[in-house]
């Protein structure tokens, strides 16, 4: 643990890369300055309101399964919270981010090296909705969540990634607990590209990879998700 950092994700991908980040190693911070979430956002929040931390992992899996793990770090988190407040009902946007109704508290970032992906996780938890970075996100202590203390969140979710991410190397599938956990599937969805393409359809399905399978027949790896009503 950190008191200040730019990014625990910069400073772990920056220690993974070198070489001298060893598998697991997890790197947390009180306050990010220079915070980062998907598609190069940034993600800022005020002093001990929010849980910011990355991992380092080096899958015991096929290189071109990778892509999956952001989706199982999405649903390890999922699990977590639903452990420690059964009856806050949270869902999992594609690829991970976690929502209570339609306000997101949790995003993800993923970075790959030559031999494993840096996670980064930012979950906010004592926010008030005047710290909010925008209207649609939320906090844990907004939404009366029972448990605000970081450290037990954080130590919860890292035991469930643990055992989850023991499971996948070892060939369970998480397909099943993924789509179960999931606001997307069976959503309608505008899913903004990387090039800025922007494409309207129904969420089908997760491939075996993690991409999303919409109902015009195309499969995307990486965008921005919309649901829409």
């Amino acid at each position: 643990m950190v008191e200040v950092t730019g990014s625990t994700q910069d400073d772990l991908f920056q220690l993974a890369s070198s070489g001298t980040a060893i598998p697991k190693t997890i790197l947390a911070s009180e306050f990010q300055s220079s915070g980062r979430g998907r598609l190069d956002r940034t993600f800022e929040a005020a002093p001990h309101s929010a849980l910011t931390f990355s991992i380092y992992i080096e899958p015991k899996v096929d290189k071109e399964e990778w892509s999956f793990l952001t989706l199982l770090a999405g649903l390890s988190v999922h699990e977590a919270l639903h452990t420690l407040d059964p009856q806050t009902v949270v869902g999992i946007k594609w690829p991970n981010d976690l929502l209570i109704g339609e306000k997101k508290f949790v995003g993800m970032i993923a970075q790959a090296t030559a031999k494993g992906v840096v996670l980064g996780i930012g979950i906010n938890v004592g926010m008030t909705s005047e710290e909010l970075p925008v209207e649609s996100a939320t906090s844990l202590a907004i939404e009366d969540f029972l448990e605000l203390d970081r450290n037990v969140i954080l130590a919860s979710i890292i035991n469930h990634f643990e055992i989850n991410l023991e499971m996948w190397e070892n060939d369970k599938s998480f397909l099943a607990e993924y789509r179960a956990a999931s606001t997307t599937i069976g959503s309608s969805v505008e899913v903004t590209l990387p090039d800025g393409e922007i494409i309207k359809s129904k969420a089908l399905d997760i491939s075996n990879a993690g991409a999303l399978i919409l109902e015009s027949g195309r499969e995307v790896t990486v965008g921005d998700v919309v649901h829409l009503r």
